[in-house]
């Protein structure tokens, strides 16, 4: 759909120019018959360049690498087979209906309302191409100064894309009308303390939501969604707060989150408490991910908190986690041989007897119904509050004495691996935080996390980061832009030095596209939106659309080149006859992209 209302404007721009020159031709005298026959011979090279430059444009982006790739891979498809049929209609069945069209009134008749709209018509493109031409002449007058003008403009506007006027975020999504609070409890903690947590929570977030903000409000405890997949566990609790959809003077998503961070950040709580906002759009990564790597556990850990204590300082840096999931308590016990023999028993005894008093043993099997039942002998879990009173249990000898486990091991306590993570073959923990786009943005965010690390790393030998998420896919989709962009600028000037058999007037032609981009500077700056992914996406498309009118107009002129006239003449003779459609197939494009650009019924693209 989106490459539906992309394509559009484009699909009439051939129609238009197709049959404003037939009805140049009536209003002259010529029968509609020979007017369509003599249109199709002057814009039918012409046109078929202008679709073919649009085409030329659009095509490379089939093969944008990375998530944009894969989810814009369609628009390129719909611009480009409706744009090929839009050029048979136009070459085919239009001429057939503007001929049958029988013209009852002049310009000069008007006595209907009909006669008026067409004589207002008249009046205006005949204003147009005298105002036009007059500009025209003056700026030619004074080549020097025109020149230096458009140089200037252009100058200015690559400059403010260089500036902090020009914000950078390369993908940039509307939120959905959803979030989640994260209550990450410690790891010890019983999935009834997390629940009872997470409530008290939701009972803070709720007095920050408006009753017209607010569809629900649900606290869940023993599960936590992520971006990349749920969790479980009695330790993880999370409050999902749906939003009503938006309307008027309601708060967006951004702003009903902002408007409670600092009142659920510095809320007195054993838990760790984050946000996530769910955005819309093809899956990416965080602005900044991070995977720190080693194959020791203990300084993988050490050098992931030293590194989140370096970002945590980054401005604009919120919501900061990493994935390392702590596990359970555990008893580890090792066997103390010697005492193990001087009490008789050997290892495979002690470890059975372990069993026993743990896990338990099968001993039998019986039927009851004809349902089969296994029986379990294990030590009765009733007054074992903490696991080292199991180290109190006494141990039967083979000589008759007693003794008590903790005389015949080595006790240490500590805490598992809840989930081991690999990345690259090696053990990994991925560190995740949101920006602030208003206070920085992704590449110099992580810009500043190497140069932390580079600070770092000699304190953690064999540890090393290898930076993923939004990041990567920013790298993998720019790396590839501006080899797609000059791989549609060398089809277009194929195409132009086919349709112009010139090599030199394709450049003069191919002149308009860094003229399109301050046009695209403009309107970054007065709708103070950042350049995404998808600025540049268009950008790349606006190479195609921008030499359309060019295209009509350098035909014009070379027409009149043939014919014998001076170069002055040609091109004054092609900028008052060509100003018309081009006008009207601009206008058509604006109007096809306009509920884009504004946002109707969201935000734009």
């Amino acid at each position: 759909l989106l490459g539906v209302v992309i394509v559009l404007g484009m699909l009439v721009d051939d129609a238009v120019v197709v049959v404003e020159d037939i009805y140049y031709r009536m209003e002259r005298g010529t029968g509609p018959v020979k007017a369509a026959l003599a249109a199709m011979h002057s814009v039918a090279a012409p046109v078929v360049a202008s679709v073919a430059t649009t085409i030329s444009a659009f095509l490379p982006l089939m093969l944008l690498p990375g998530i944009v790739g894969k989810f814009m891979f369609v628009i390129p498809l719909v611009v480009t087979v409706g744009l090929l049929m839009s050029l048979l209609e136009a070459f085919w069945i239009l001429p057939a209906h503007v001929t049958s069209l029988r013209r009852n009134r002049t310009p000069t008749d008007t006595h209907t309302r009909v006669g008026q709209l067409h004589h207002w018509r008249w009046r205006f493109s005949h204003g147009l191409r005298l105002r036009y031409t007059r500009a025209l002449l003056l700026a030619m007058r004074h080549r020097g100064k025109a020149l230096v003008a458009v140089s200037l403009v252009v100058l200015l506007s690559f400059g403010a894309l260089a500036s902090p006027l020009v914000r950078y975020q390369f993908f940039a999504f509307d939120p959905i009308r959803l979030f989640y609070v994260n209550v990450d409890m410690p790891p010890d903690a019983s999935l009834a303390q997390t629940l009872a947590e997470t409530e008290r929570v939701a009972n803070v977030v709720r007095q920050h939501l408006q009753e017209d903000d607010t569809r629900s409000v649900i606290s869940t405890a023993g599960a936590k969604f992520t971006d990349v997949e749920p969790l479980y566990g009695d330790s993880y609790g999370q409050i999902t707060v749906s939003l009503a959809p938006r309307r008027g003077q309601m708060r967006t998503t951004d702003v009903v989150v902002e408007d409670m961070r600092e009142a659920i950040e510095s809320l007195p709580s054993p838990a760790r408490l984050s946000f996530l906002i769910v955005a819309g759009g093809p899956p990416a990564g965080k602005p900044i991910t991070v995977k720190v790597r080693s194959e020791d556990y203990a300084q993988l850990r050490a050098a992931t908190d030293a590194l989140k204590a370096r970002i945590a300082r980054i401005p604009g840096v919120q919501d900061l986690t990493d994935d390392d999931v702590p596990g359970s308590a555990e008893l580890v016990l090792t066997l103390d041989r010697e005492a193990v023999r001087r009490a008789g028993l050997d290892p495979a005894s002690l470890n059975r007897l372990l069993r026993l008093h743990v896990d338990g043993e099968f001993v039998a099997e019986l039927r009851e119904d004809g349902e089969r039942l296994r029986v379990r002998v294990r030590r009765a879990p009733a007054g074992l509050d903490d696991p080292l009173q199991l180290l109190d249990d006494p141990i039967s000898l083979p000589g008759g004495g007693i003794t008590t486990l903790g005389a015949l091991v080595q006790a240490e306590t500590g805490r598992g691996s809840g989930i081991i993570r690999h990345h690259q073959l090696r053990r990994s923990i991925t560190i995740e935080a949101e920006l602030d786009q208003a206070l920085n943005d992704t590449v110099s965010a992580n810009q500043t996390v190497r140069e932390a690390w580079e600070a770092l790393r000699g304190d953690y030998p064999g540890t090393d980061l290898d930076f993923s998420g939004e990041l990567d896919d920013i790298n993998e989709s720019l790396g590839a832009m501006p080899g797609l962009f000059l791989m549609g600028l060398g089809l277009i000037y194929l195409i132009l030095a086919a349709q112009f058999r010139s090599y030199f007037q394709p450049l003069m032609v191919l002149v308009t596209v860094p003229l399109a981009l301050t046009g695209v500077t403009l309107g970054l700056l007065v709708s103070n939106l950042p350049v995404s992914l998808y600025t540049l996406y268009g950008v790349i498309a606006l190479t195609g659309i921008a030499v359309n009118a060019s295209i009509v107009l350098m035909d014009a002129a070379n027409s009149r080149l043939r014919d014998g006239q001076s170069l002055v003449h040609a091109t004054v003779y092609a900028a008052r006859r060509r100003v018309v459609p081009i006008v009207m197939t601009t206008s058509t494009t604006i109007a096809g992209l306009f509920s884009l650009a504004i946002g109707l019924g969201g935000k734009s693209l």
